[in-house]
């Protein structure tokens, strides 16, 4: 009887035992897991706080741009403007333009619409003939062509439409995509998969353009004037 007793209460002890070593380790877990949701709820704060002020950077940015003249695509009157325009602005696309030359007219499409779209460039264009010096100094001859302008400096020219497919037809995807591998413009798409819609229409004048043969480029064709 006494041996009986005996086992019944070391049977109770290690029970406590056991409950009082689950409910240390429950207490544990509990911790652990609220700790967690802690550093959860802090991180994911954190990230909101980054994110917030990165909207108001690139908000702030936005705005400085478009007291700039960004964002539409004007017409500066003479060769003088254009240096104040380009020394304000990090990148800046500068259209020549004959009145008498149609392709002109085609670029004048395209233009304002990758203006409103890619507000971090300043869209320009400037007519040759009132500006004999900028346009020898920049080697100028075919119209239409684009200066494209990077810290003050001229760093690429789109001359004509042969970068553009060698079609009046190109599309606004298609210059965008040119500027883009001038590194002119923030694109987005695959520079090494140029978005003509159809490579076919071009025929045999197509070739594929890789980012190495359009940079720097040197020009000497004659006047492209229609």
């Amino acid at each position: 009887m006494a041996a009986d007793t005996s086992v019944d209460m070391y049977a109770k002890v290690m029970e406590n035992q056991l409950l009082q070593t689950a409910k240390i380790m429950e207490e544990q877990l509990d911790a652990e897991l609220e700790k967690l949701d802690k550093t959860d709820e802090d991180e994911m704060e954190l990230l909101k706080e980054r994110r917030l002020e990165a909207l108001k950077k690139a908000q702030k940015q936005k705005q400085e741009w478009l007291s700039k003249g960004h964002g539409e695509y004007r017409e500066i009157p003479s060769e003088r403007e254009f240096f104040q325009e380009v020394k304000e602005s990090k990148n800046v696309v500068c259209h020549f333009y004959k009145d008498s030359t149609f392709r002109c007219k085609i670029l004048d499409k395209h233009l304002p619409m990758l203006a409103k779209k890619h507000v971090e460039t300043k869209f320009l264009k400037l007519n040759v003939e009132k500006a004999p010096f900028l346009c020898e100094r920049l080697h100028i001859k075919v119209i239409p062509t684009l200066a494209l302008v990077k810290d003050g400096k001229t760093k690429d020219y789109i001359v004509g439409f042969t970068d553009l497919g060698n079609t009046d037809e190109f599309t606004t995807e298609t210059l965008e995509w040119r500027l883009g591998c001038a590194g002119i413009i923030n694109y987005s798409g695959n520079l090494m998969e140029p978005p003509f819609q159809n490579q076919k229409k071009y025929g045999t004048h197509f070739t594929k353009l890789e980012k190495k043969t359009i940079r720097g480029k040197k020009y000497d064709s004659d006047s492209d004037d229609d």
